[in-house]
């Protein structure tokens, strides 16, 4: 890696469990970042959050602001999907099952509450697709991003005239689908995958971004028939994966951060965690802040601290935190390994990857080692590797990374934190059940 630019943009909350954001914000950072970098001549790969419903006129001008993967407002939307195409018929197609924060559903509640932008709608793409559209002109998408819209025929990869039709969505809005390595680009867990070389099963991508990721490649397609885990084309032509997905990982840390010690660093936070036994003495918290989607599919999910007592202090609080996330990874982890999965190594990379006791955490958790890799931007580094393989200087997405992915550190698990955690995460599990009637009523007040 020769160089990184990074820049920032606000996300909008406009009602409760909403998550929204211009697009010409994205626009503007990436021309920022482009100037920063002095890469006048490169070829881009492309990457970026999966899901995003941006909707564009006649004129190729956006509607209204982007719904992003984390908004929940959907949920009738979702039933309505299962029903007009069934749920059996629509994971057999599809490979999932209708969750809020898929693009299909944004489109019907659009249909549903804000008929005036559905009428004038002309072309639909995902968000890093909006930034190849304003960077190049060109309208396109590639299979691994397109999985994510639940309108997509993950085992052909193609759209699916089947689904389209049920929902009643043209199909003339919908870009070309290429391969990632035709066109440089895939969603953002793909190329994260890619980037950190978990190109073949045995090797997972666990990632601490703001939501957590358990994933795996697979040769052949395959889904679990209660779409508990998401079934995606790979970056990769001819290979598929299975991904589990939290919707707050690193993002619980920052809550909690914000919420609790804003005059503090992350890293003192974590040094208060450190001095905390394994099990955080009994403190259990579930990081459902803004619904679940594995292993639980519940957009009215919660979060919750519990095992309180008066010993615990605010460095108990964060470990309980760190620990939650790692169980609710671990969940995944179970999952994939019901599909035939035998992983021997995770390799790690996201925000909360930075942190060395939160990755003793979860290899402990999960039982098995986590490499890091020498460079850690994640998606922005396997993007990178695309547009190596699509300008010709890789022959293919394996000898990118060959290339390029090396190890750097091994995060063995710690055998007595493993022993206790064995029984963490049987409590663990136990709570959301315990939880999930009294978050429902919570809900429909």
């Amino acid at each position: 890696m020769l160089a990184s630019a990074e820049e920032e943009y606000p996300l909008s909350t406009p009602m409760p469990g909403w998550a929204e954001q211009d697009p010409e914000d994205w626009w503007r950072a990436s021309e920022a970042a482009l100037a920063r970098l002095e890469a006048g001549g490169a070829r881009v790969g492309l990457s970026g959050q999966m899901h995003g419903l941006v909707c564009l006129d006649a004129q190729g001008k956006v509607l209204r602001p982007a719904i992003l993967w984390n908004d929940q407002r959907t949920g009738a939307e979702c039933a309505e999907i299962e029903e007009r195409v069934g749920l059996e018929r629509l994971i057999s197609l599809t490979g999932n099952r209708a969750l809020t924060g898929f693009t299909a559903p944004k489109l019907l509640w659009l249909r549903r509450h804000e008929p005036d932008v559905y009428e004038r709608i002309r072309r639909i793409v995902l968000p890093k697709d909006y930034v190849r559209y304003r960077l190049t002109g060109e309208w396109a998408i590639d299979a691994a991003d397109a999985s994510g819209t639940l309108l997509f025929d993950v085992a052909n990869r193609r759209w699916s005239d089947e689904v389209l039709q049920a929902l009643e969505i043209p199909a003339e809005w919908l870009p070309p689908v290429s391969e990632s390595t035709e066109i440089a680009g895939a969603g953002d867990q793909q190329a994260a995958a890619l980037g950190v070389g978990a190109v073949e099963p045995g090797t997972l991508s666990v990632v601490l971004g703001t939501s957590g990721v358990v994933l795996a490649a697979l040769p052949a397609y395959a889904h679990d028939a209660s779409a508990r885990v998401h079934a995606f084309c790979h970056a990769i032509p001819n290979t598929w994966e299975a991904m589990g997905v939290m919707l707050n990982a690193a993002g619980a840390l920052r809550w909690f951060h914000d919420v609790v010690a804003p005059g503090s660093s992350f890293a003192e936070l974590t040094a208060e965690a450190e001095r905390c036994e394994a099990g955080a003495e009994g403190a259990l918290f579930l990081p459902y802040l803004q619904g679940e989607r594995t292993p639980h599919s519940d957009p009215n999910a919660r979060a919750a601290f519990s095992g309180l007592s008066l010993r615990h202090d605010r460095g108990s609080l964060v470990r309980a935190v760190l620990e939650g996330v790692a169980f609710g990874l671990r969940d995944s982890l179970e999952l994939l390994r019901e599909l035939g999965v035998e992983p021997v190594r995770g390799r790690a990379s996201g925000g909360g990857a930075r942190s060395r006791l939160w990755l003793e955490i979860v290899a402990s958790v999960l039982d098995l080692p986590l490499e890091r890799c020498t460079v850690d931007e994640g998606s922005a580094f396997g993007a990178a590797l695309l547009a190596g393989v699509t300008e010709g200087t890789f022959t293919s997405a394996e000898a990118a990374v060959d290339a390029c992915v090396r190890v750097r550190e091994t995060i063995e698990p710690k055998a007595d934190w493993a022993r206790r955690y064995v029984d963490g995460y049987a409590r663990y599990r136990a709570l959301y059940p315990a939880l999930r009637d009294l978050d429902g009523a919570m809900v429909e007040q």
